[in-house]
């Protein structure tokens, strides 16, 4: 959402790496592998190379720089694109330039940044990784509840800062145990959240589209709400939503007005979730108590932007999934997707456009 793969041999010849065959039984050969797209292997925007030597197990891995030095005749080559921190960007140009494109793996839950509708007129296929994120994203959830709520950063700055001269009495957080959370999105990773909230003696109220069974709700001890009533009772309210055209500014001037004054918000989804405007004239204005964000819009914001001065929000480099275990199983389960399109059997998870 782990085992690192065994790589390949490998030898440069005339500025490509030519493989050998492993040792394996019933693993093909290289020209029968089929082309896989990738934006790099390594350095700041590449595929990290433990994860590059899995993909090239099961793919004939092509770099984007390598395409347009060739673009003819490795357009030809490419059925599948791995698609990682949303890197390549698949546009127009990219599509109509790969003729026998059949499938865009894409690592990670969040689809929002790929044009579905467009893709799909193109005869391709989109999947996603839902399983290999869920436990590293409601980590990190709780992560930023603790760190908000214990007011961590803030301490952390005051423990190694030279003028400190003595830890104040009343410098105080709040506890999360026993207190109210409220959680937006009851999917795999927001009932994950509610299994880690219940060993803390929260009560929990959630809102989703689909309500879950009886059985769900009292396995982790959650009752359904509405949004309104949520809001307004929730001492932690925690958004784990997909970004699309319904819950863009989900929360907004009008939500914020309703949290206790008291309330974190907490952000684990996509940025665009939230009014930003709106989010920074509650805490200016002491609307809520604080925020923190996984996620913002743009990412990263602006180094003049409102909510990098305050310091009453958490702000992290959007690094939910970012874990060694989530990664390689994010890039196992994409590649599973990918191999069972090209394979004609079922697609464990397909995306569909809206």
């Amino acid at each position: 959402m782990p085992a690192e793969g065994r790589g390949w041999a490998a030898a440069e010849v005339g500025g490509a790496a030519e493989r050998t065959v492993p040792e394996r039984p019933g693993v093909m050969a290289e020209q029968e592998l089929p082309g896989l797209l990738i934006m790099d292997v390594g350095g700041t925007h590449g595929v990290q190379e433990s994860l590059a030597a899995l993909l090239k197990k099961h793919f004939c891995v092509i770099t984007m720089k390598e395409l347009l030095e060739n673009k003819k005749e490795m357009g030809k080559k490419i059925q599948s694109i791995f698609v990682s921190e949303c890197r390549p960007a698949i546009d127009k140009e990219l599509l109509e330039s790969l003729p026998n494109l059949k499938v865009i793996g894409n690592s990670g839950v969040g689809v929002d940044h790929l044009n579905l509708k467009m893709i799909s007129n193109f005869g391709v296929k989109v999947t996603n990784t839902p399983h290999a994120v869920a436990d590293s994203t409601a980590d990190m959830g709780m992560a930023l509840m603790l760190a908000s709520a214990r007011r961590l950063v803030e301490g952390s700055q005051i423990a190694v800062s030279p003028d400190t001269k003595y830890f104040a009495a009343d410098w105080l957080g709040v506890e999360v145990t026993r207190a109210t959370l409220g959680i937006i999105g009851m999917g795999r990773i927001g009932y994950k959240v509610a299994q880690r909230a219940r060993a803390f003696e929260m009560k929990i109220l959630y809102h989703n589209r689909n309500r879950r069974s009886k059985e769900e709700e009292q396995a982790v001890g959650a009752c359904y709400s509405e949004m309104e009533d949520l809001l307004q009772q929730s001492d932690f309210v925690m958004l784990v939503v997909n970004l699309t055209p319904e819950t863009e500014k989900l929360i907004g001037k009008k939500e914020l007005g309703l949290m206790k004054h008291t309330a974190t918000l907490i952000n684990i989804s996509r940025g665009a979730v939230i009014d930003q405007d709106a989010l920074v004239e509650a805490l200016q204005n002491k609307t809520i108590k604080a925020a923190a964000l996984d996620v913002t819009y743009p990412e990263p914001l602006p180094r003049n932007h409102p909510l990098l001065k305050l310091n009453n929000v958490i702000i992290t480099p959007h690094i939910g999934t970012a874990t060694v275990q989530a990664t390689h199983m994010m890039a196992e389960e994409a590649i599973a997707n990918m191999l069972s399109v090209l394979k004609c059997q079922p697609i464990p998870s397909e995306v569909f456009p809206q």
